[in-house]
């Protein structure tokens, strides 16, 4: 009985660590989404062309990380250039997904 007992309370405080692990590599696949979009903008890729491109380079994420790529994308674009190349969007996003 008592390993039962045991056994579940390892249980229950190891969820809280793998629930902080799926997160930290959820938003890492969305910052990789984020920098492949920065750089098709200073790559000067038309907006409308983005998905296409992004998707051609055949990015390591796994395939339920491609919708993120028509939300992120206004995001971006919509930021002067300027601000684009000179910031680590990337970063920022991923430090802001954590923070969630």
């Amino acid at each position: 009985m008592l390993r039962f007992v045991l056994a579940g309370t390892l249980t229950l405080t190891a969820l809280p660590a793998v629930a902080q692990d799926e997160k930290e590599v959820s938003c890492g696949y969305q910052a990789d989404v984020v920098a492949a979009v920065r750089q098709a903008r200073l790559d000067r890729v038309r907006e409308a062309k983005v998905k296409e491109t992004v998707l051609a380079s055949d990015p390591a994420w796994p395939a339920k990380f491609n919708n993120a790529i028509p939300l992120v994308t206004p995001w971006i674009y919509e930021m002067p250039r300027k601000d684009v190349r000179d910031n680590d969007l990337a970063q920022v996003w991923k430090d802001a997904c954590l923070a969630q």
